[in-house]
């Protein structure tokens, strides 16, 4: 059995698709849909962030003021770090580093820098961060859910071996090389020119949807600002690790077999985690202060 080089199939759904493009072109100009996608992944996103500012009776407005700063950051931040983690790969071909068609946006890299320009630009605008990014925390999860489709057009981002319901197959001609494993270079059988993977972007985009709806329904009990924040980075770092173990395009901390993805997900698990402990308990007891004062100004009014 063989595949052209434009298919995608997932054999366990019955679904085959024929000449699925990765890009399109309008007056001469090839635009790939990996952007495209992400792109739409983003608006959506400042999109729901600013919903989730509204409904709570925040301004809006502040989170396409603060998009202006934070996604070129986040984007910047993100092709950084994945150059960082890859350059044994980018260091004997540099102009690669500004070719972002062919995907190489690392998602722990587009957080880090949103936060640290968000958080540059809420001191400077004095706008309170913690609650912002409980808006924003919202909308990366919208955006990233739909941004990680672009994965889906590119050929990228998927795992080892599976037989599951959700296997996916592509055409070796259509994926990197350096993305087939030898494990998984194994697999391929006489005559077969397609791998079987796991999707590894679909799971993440599931994941993604499931945190989104878990959070959005508990965002009105939350304790503290920051606290959504918080939520987010565990239960993504949580999905994040599993995800990332199968993945076949890992990254690896420079010098070892560690994935670093793994290794950043562990300590935003355990630093939010963390985070939201501490400051239950700090509010738990700030409640019960304040209680007690107020029943002992009751108990003297009584006198």
């Amino acid at each position: 059995m063989s595949m052209d080089i434009g298919d995608i199939s997932f054999p366990g759904l019955n679904i085959y698709l024929h000449n699925v493009p990765k890009s399109f072109s309008v007056f001469g100009f090839t635009i790939a849909l990996y952007g495209v996608v992400i792109a739409i992944g983003i608006m959506c996103g400042v999109l729901i962030a600013s919903h989730d500012r509204k409904t709570r009776g925040l301004d809006g407005d502040a989170i396409w003021d603060a998009a202006i700063v934070g996604i070129p950051c986040g984007i910047i931040g993100a092709r950084i770090y994945y150059v960082i983690f890859a350059w044994d790969f980018y260091k004997s071909a540099p102009l690669q580093i500004f070719n972002l068609r062919q995907g190489g946006l690392a998602i722990y890299g587009g957080v880090i820098g949103a936060i640290l320009s968000l958080y540059i630009y809420c001191r400077i605008k004095k706008v309170d961060f913690p609650e912002l990014w409980d808006s924003v925390a919202l909308g990366f999860l919208v955006g990233q859910a739909i941004g990680r489709w672009g994965n889906f057009f590119n050929r990228e981002v998927f795992g080892g071996y599976t037989d599951n319901i959700l296997a996916m197959r592509l055409p070796i001609e259509a994926v990197r090389a350096r993305d087939i494993t030898p494990a998984l270079e194994a697999t391929i059988g006489a005559g077969e020119n397609f791998i079987q993977v796991h999707p590894t972007f679909l799971y993440e985009s599931m994941w993604n949807l499931v945190l989104l709806a878990l959070l959005y329904a508990y965002r009105k009990h939350k304790k503290f600002s920051g606290e959504i924040m918080c939520l987010y980075l565990a239960g993504y770092g949580i999905g994040r690790v599993w995800i990332e173990s199968i993945r076949t395009d890992q990254l690896y901390v420079t010098g070892t077999h560690i994935p670093v993805s793994i290794v950043v997900a562990l300590i935003m698990i355990v630093l939010s985690l963390g985070t939201v402990l501490f400051m239950r308990i700090k509010v738990t007891r700030k409640a019960a202060v304040q209680n007690q004062g107020g029943s002992e100004q009751l108990h003297k009014k009584s006198e």
